[in-house]
């Protein structure tokens, strides 16, 4: 017999917070090491149109230095 998502919760909310924190942190990472399949596939095809057009000089490239450095600018170190 499975649990409804109420139980789960309610159950959940008894567990000491050291456990608790670890539950939900044990279903995040698994959420986001795990994309949906949509999503994944998605990224995909946009990973492919990024590529495509800086190779086809639609888009101009930026030099990796100069990614670190405006990096560093935003991040403030």
């Amino acid at each position: 017999m499975s649990l409804s998502l109420d139980q789960i919760v309610a159950e959940a909310r008894q567990l000491p917070r050291a456990q608790s924190a670890e539950l939900f942190d044990r279903l995040l990472a698994e959420m986001i090491d795990n994309p949906e399949a949509e999503i994944e596939q998605a990224w995909k095809i946009e990973t492919r149109r990024r590529i495509a057009e800086i190779e086809s000089g639609a888009e101009p490239g930026v030099a990796g230095e100069d990614a670190l450095a405006e990096l560093r600018r935003v991040v403030g170190r």
